[in-house]
């Protein structure tokens, strides 16, 4: 059963961080690595179950994919994916649970 993917607010944020430090470089390369993970996320439409559930969270319902080095992590729910967030994967994610964003 296909689900409606659903992107954060913060999700955007990250999206746009990730951008502005890799554009540093190129901005070519920015824009089309944002549109991998776009991409990336909205594939969990069809396919949710894909990704590993997130070792720091240990919950069936939060999973991972990645794109590259970056962690794209959702959440399921009964009628739609929600991107929670999208992060380097040496960030710790530790920091972002306590803040409650995960």
């Amino acid at each position: 059963m296909d689900k409606k993917v659903k992107w954060m607010p913060q999700t955007y944020e990250d999206l746009e961080s990730i951008s502005e430090f890799i554009s540093r470089d190129s901005e070519f390369y920015a824009s089309s690595f944002i549109e991998r993970i776009i991409d990336a996320g909205e594939s969990l439409a069809n396919f949710y179950n894909r990704g590993r559930i997130v070792p720091e969270k240990n919950d069936k319902n939060i999973r991972e994919i990645f794109v590259n080095e970056y962690r794209v992590i959702y959440e399921i729910t009964d009628f739609e994916i929600n991107i929670l967030t999208v992060l380097h994967g040496r960030r710790n994610l530790k920091t972002l649970l306590k803040k409650g964003r995960i």
